[in-house]
């Protein structure tokens, strides 16, 4: 019978052979998936033999990646912060450079009270779930116009201790108060400051109703690929719905619309965090001045520095 590091070698050279870009890499993640293992047990049982039935449920994983379907499709879900993410081909697999935005958005907001949040265009729900669980007191929005994204971000939601509230808001304990018991009382374990996460179909913006307004930040990773790049991409991303991939002849239609329904509903001084391709925040920056209440304020990096966000704020 063949070991763990035999099928490993083996499997690897398949996935050379394929053009899988990881190749070693995504034949760990498999094996160990298919084993019921962690990663790291892989390098200790590499000469445990692996059985009839344990190649049998391997051979299919296998097979899929070859045709290069993601390996979050075949895993069944990603981390996003931290925060695990089921994934499927209802919405675009969350990416890490999009994990910067959680960081700006904390940042723009560590002094505001109970922020009221839209994160447009959720699809698996990545974002909308990381600043619920890591912006505490927050009431986040979360919209799309798709119906499978949406129930795959309340399936998301429900993953990470959030229950599925058909647009209701959704509790989610988070960090603790200052709060602190009177003198001579015996100590209680400190209030919770609550988040809430709703959900909204529509398009963009207009998915919110009224009473969501204004808001004290929006955010948004919408679909900006140049629909003429639609052939030269890796193969990977194909299996993303083409609905969260694809923003007209320049890629940016969906974000100008954004940022014209977002005039009028963010409070002054209100930011504005959009993930872009890098290149685009040069014709974002030239097409500011045509806003009547957002102004421009800067691009920013990714994690792999790269341009990958602009900034606008509310006048």
């Amino acid at each position: 019978m063949d070991t763990i590091l035999e099928i490993l070698n083996k499997t690897t050279t398949f996935f050379k052979a394929k053009g899988i870009p990881n190749p070693k890499t995504d034949a760990q993640y498999i094996l160990a998936h298919g084993l019921g293992m962690k990663c790291m047990d892989i390098y200790i049982n590499f000469d445990r033999p692996l059985n009839a039935a344990e190649l049998d449920a391997l051979r299919p994983m296998v097979a899929r990646r070859a045709k290069r379907e993601p390996l979050q499709h075949i895993l069944g879900s990603t981390s996003f912060r931290g925060h695990e993410i089921k994934c499927d081909a209802r919405a675009l697999i969350p990416r890490p450079e999009t994990e910067c935005i959680i960081d700006l958005v904390k940042d723009r907001l560590k002094n505001i009270e109970s922020p009221r949040i839209a994160d447009i265009g959720t699809g698996t729900g990545a974002i909308a779930i990381a600043c619920a669980k890591e912006i505490a007191g927050s009431t986040v929005f979360a919209g799309d116009i798709s119906k499978d994204a949406l129930a795959l971000a309340k399936e998301n939601a429900s993953l990470n201790e959030l229950q599925d509230s058909k647009g209701e808001s959704l509790p989610l304990a988070e960090a603790a108060s200052s709060a602190t018991p009177s003198s001579g009382d015996t100590p209680q374990r400190p209030e919770k400051a609550t988040s809430t996460l709703q959900f909204f179909e529509g398009n963009l913006l207009n998915a919110l109703p009224a009473e969501c307004f204004p808001l004290d930040a929006l955010v948004s990773n919408p679909p900006y690929i140049p629909d003429a790049d639609k052939e030269g991409l890796q193969a990977e991303v194909k299996f993303d719905p083409e609905l969260a991939l694809f923003g007209g002849p320049d890629g940016l239609d969906l974000v100008r619309e954004l940022l014209k329904q977002a005039e009028g509903k963010l409070k002054p001084g209100a930011p504005i965090l959009i993930e872009i391709a890098s290149g685009q925040e040069t014709v974002l920056q030239a097409e500011a001045a045509n806003l009547q209440t957002l102004e421009w304020v800067t691009s920013h990096k990714d994690y792999f520095d790269n341009v990958r966000f602009v900034e606008y704020k509310a006048k």
